[in-house]
């Protein structure tokens, strides 16, 4: 939780994180917030990788495998068997190669986050860009 409060401040997570957790469990998900933030690179890779060998539909399942580990399971995005058991739980079954191989799919991920970081000023999650031209950060309320 510190994270959070160092990067929002203690008043915005005080309000942030019951929120979240409320809108969650109104759809079965149990958030916890008790799962190690590092370095996520090689979650970006996995997640492009996904599109790759199976389009949008195994991206998805992918990224939500993912958000299970860290946002449920309290699991660390920065190890490598944690992002192996993600895609192998979403139906990607053969991560392991393409994650040891830490060249593949990092000149990629790069372009997609200089693109989204510079572009749109994105500093974090989620942020959804319509149209490529109009950006709402952070989660939203529906109206």
């Amino acid at each position: 939780m510190s994270y959070y409060e160092q990067r929002f401040g203690s008043d915005m997570v005080g309000r942030m994180i019951p929120r979240m957790k409320s809108v969650a469990k109104e759809y079965g998900i149990k958030m916890e917030y008790g799962g190690h933030i590092g370095n996520t690179f090689n979650s970006h890779r996995l997640i492009w990788k996904a599109r790759e060998v199976g389009g949008s539909n195994l991206q998805e399942k992918v990224v939500e495998s993912l958000f299970k580990a860290y946002f449920e399971e309290n699991k660390s995005l920065g190890e490598q068997t944690v992002l192996e058991e993600c895609a192998s739980r979403a139906g990607y079954a053969d991560s392991s190669a393409f994650l040891s191989n830490s060249e593949l799919g990092m000149q990629e991920v790069r372009e997609e986050m200089q693109t989204y970081g510079h572009n749109f000023q994105c500093t974090g999650v989620p942020m959804f860009i319509i149209d490529g031209k109009f950006v709402l950060n952070g989660a939203q309320e529906s109206d």
